[in-house]
């Protein structure tokens, strides 16, 4: 009988949870899923975009990853190998000044993340429509690599996501 893997099984519970938010709670509006698996590194990755249904302003992205090397350990039980997978949020919104609202996100997001990293953001622009359209791209990454250990936290990890989406949208 097939057993799912860490990343399967981790997929359902995030989409689940994100899709009860959208479909029965009303609380986001789910904007594009994408479900990859790289056949040239054997790699896995899924996506799931949403934004607030009453603020669309700003987006998030929930990003979970698994590598070759991952589902291999997991499979063949290979002694002294944890095989898990990497999560990681990403933000997408519009900023005026640079500056003053970079500072600004990183504070806010590290008050609710608590990481030892700040969120690394990406700012980028399309050119001919002038410099002042700005897009930010953040990503808030977590140094250990999650497994079917950490399914409980998912719920959290979700309010976190959404609790972020409400303070962006209020800069």
């Amino acid at each position: 009988m097939y057993d799912p893997t860490i990343f399967e099984n981790l997929k359902v519970a995030v989409e689940n949870y994100v899709y009860d938010l959208d479909n029965l709670a009303s609380e986001i509006t789910i904007t594009n899923r994408v479900d990859n698996m790289e056949m040239a590194t054997m790699s896995r990755s899924f996506q799931l975009q949403f934004v607030l249904a009453d603020e669309p302003g700003v987006e998030a992205e929930v990003v979970l990853e698994a590598s070759l090397k991952d589902l291999a350990a997991e499979l063949l039980e290979v002694e002294g190998e944890n095989p898990g997978c990497t999560l990681l949020v990403r933000f997408y919104m519009q900023i005026d000044d640079v500056e003053v609202e970079c500072a600004q996100i990183e504070e806010l997001l590290h008050s609710i993340w608590d990481q030892e990293k700040p969120p690394t953001q990406t700012i980028s622009y399309v050119y001919g429509q002038g410099s002042n359209v700005l897009m930010n791209k953040i990503e808030v990454t977590f140094n250990q690599r999650i497994n079917e250990d950490q399914m409980e936290d998912i719920p959290s990890l979700i309010d976190h996501v959404i609790e972020s989406l409400q303070h962006l949208n209020d800069l």
